[in-house]
């Protein structure tokens, strides 16, 4: 059991923060409570001790996921809807521009003569947008986002990012930059997507969203064929690219000749610097912490554990925003990486008695089982399922690898060396233009996602019936293989 206790742990803590979602508990008493239990606990001995550790940590989950749901629920600006002011505002992410207007995260700094610390989207007039990082001088009228319309609920997803208000202005001009940690971000941000803005039309947009998640420069059409293919999650920064810059980190360390210690240190530098220039995004914060435990698992010279890991990685995310949990981000990355640790390794090894190269194998294996564990969250998160998902993947994962390393090459070239870093963006480039065209050819096969009621309904049964088919098969030749 002792091997179990911190699995169970982190469970307990990750459930009781998700459970303030249902019902908030922020009495003072309750964190008191979990105290309590946890000294009870030091009196205890083997399976009951867990399990009074498992309580308390759930407890103690439940106050603090209450007690953030409470701060995030908290605005200031809500009491001033319809009143206009002059605001001083500062940029937080990069704006999306819409048909007629720029929608633009942000934070007030001061509203009239009110010093206020509260995130608001601010909408700007189409045309030139202000840079990430930039305070804003503008005078700004307070608006409720919009109600549930046409599908999408556009005040309840603000909620969950602790948004609650739209700030609405004509003009504005910048004053400044933000500072701190916030301004750390922006400079390396700026770094990566330096070289690859000198990559032009879509091969540049779909750069910029691979390496840094933002999509914003992609065209609606070609967003749709990425979405209808399957291929959708590359734009969303993952455990490849967090992958690839602690193993680029460990591999510039060798080269040099220091010790591998040294390598993974520069390595946790290296996924801290990524995941600020990224910015929160779930499956960048998840694969940034999971790699940042390995490497600091490496040098405490203790067991690693992926499961472990994974659970503290969703414990952080919650911890900060419970209401992640809400989000298709949150579960859809999540829902993949279980997938890969369960469903992968027996899929490879039933895949083994059949002409397919190892390499190929596996790209199927890893393919279905992301597919299939996530096919009934993408059908009630956006009513649509890609079932062309399997092919799309395997042709155009082994661009990835190579688009990323020239792409953040090139980022780390071009403060010395500008040309070469082009010449590395627009390798790069090449790379996207290829997954451009797996996402456009495949994507737009009229047969490439379901997105009926009886389609889906269709497909789920002949999931089930597959399965019901292929489990006893499964079960006695994983008996004869042990």
């Amino acid at each position: 059991m002792t091997v179990r206790a911190p699995h169970a742990l982190a469970a307990a803590l990750c459930g009781g923060i998700a459970a303030a979602n249902a019902a908030r508990l922020a009495q003072t008493a309750v964190a008191a409570l979990a105290v309590g239990i946890t000294a009870a606990a030091a009196g205890a001995a083997g399976e009951r001790r867990v399990a009074l550790l498992a309580v308390a940590a759930a407890l103690t989950g439940w106050w603090w996921g209450s007690v953030r749901l409470n701060a995030l629920d908290r605005s200031v600006l809500t009491g001033r809807v319809g009143t206009a002011e002059r605001a001083l505002v500062e940029v937080t992410a990069p704006p999306r521009a819409t048909r007629f207007s720029l929608r633009v995260p942000a934070r007030v700094l001061h509203f009239g003569r009110d010093r206020v610390q509260e995130s608001v989207l601010l909408r700007l007039p189409g045309g030139r947008a202000p840079p990430q990082g930039a305070r804003l001088s503008l005078l700004g009228t307070v608006e409720l986002p919009r109600p549930k319309g046409e599908g999408f609920d556009e005040r309840a997803v603000l909620r969950r990012r602790g948004v609650h208000v739209v700030l609405h202005a004509d003009r504005w001009r910048v004053v400044g930059r933000r500072e701190g940690l916030g301004a750390v971000a922006d400079r390396l941000r700026a770094r990566v997507s330096r070289p690859l803005a000198r990559v032009t039309g879509d091969r540049g947009a779909l750069l910029v969203g691979v390496v840094l998640g933002e999509d914003q420069g992609l065209p609606d059409a070609l967003r749709d064929r990425f979405r209808a293919s399957g291929l959708y999650h590359l734009l969303a920064v993952s455990g490849q690219n967090v992958a690839l810059v602690a193993g680029g980190a460990l591999f510039l360390v060798w080269l040099v000749g220091l010790p591998r210690v040294v390598g993974q240190l520069v390595a946790l530098l290296a996924i801290g610097a990524y995941a600020l220039a990224v910015g929160p995004q779930p499956s960048v914060v998840r694969a940034a912490v999971v790699g940042a435990l390995g490497s600091l698992a490496w040098l405490a010279a203790r067991q690693r554990d992926r499961w472990q890991f994974l659970l503290l990685a969703a414990a952080a995310l919650l911890a900060w925003n419970p209401y992640s949990l809400l989000d298709p981000g949150f579960q859809l990355s999540f829902a993949a990486v279980a997938a890969i640790f369960t469903l992968v390794p027996p899929l490879v090894r039933e895949l083994e008695g059949y002409p397919l190269p190892r390499k190929i194998a596996a790209g199927v294996a890893l393919s279905t089982a992301c597919g299939v564990v996530t096919a009934p969250i993408l059908w009630l998160q956006f009513q649509a399922v890609p079932i062309v998902a399997v092919p799309a993947n395997l042709l155009a994962e082994p661009a990835m690898p190579p688009l990323l390393a020239l792409a953040l090459l090139a980022a780390i070239v071009d403060p010395v060396a500008p040309g070469p870093a082009t010449l590395l963006a627009q390798g790069a480039g090449l790379c996207a233009s290829y997954i451009a065209l797996c996402a456009r050819t495949l994507g737009g096969l009229p047969f490439a996602q379901v997105t009926s009621g009886r389609a889906a309904l269709a497909l789920a049964a002949s999931a089930v019936a597959t399965a019901a088919y292929a489990w006893p098969r499964w079960r006695a030749h994983s008996r004869r293989c042990t």
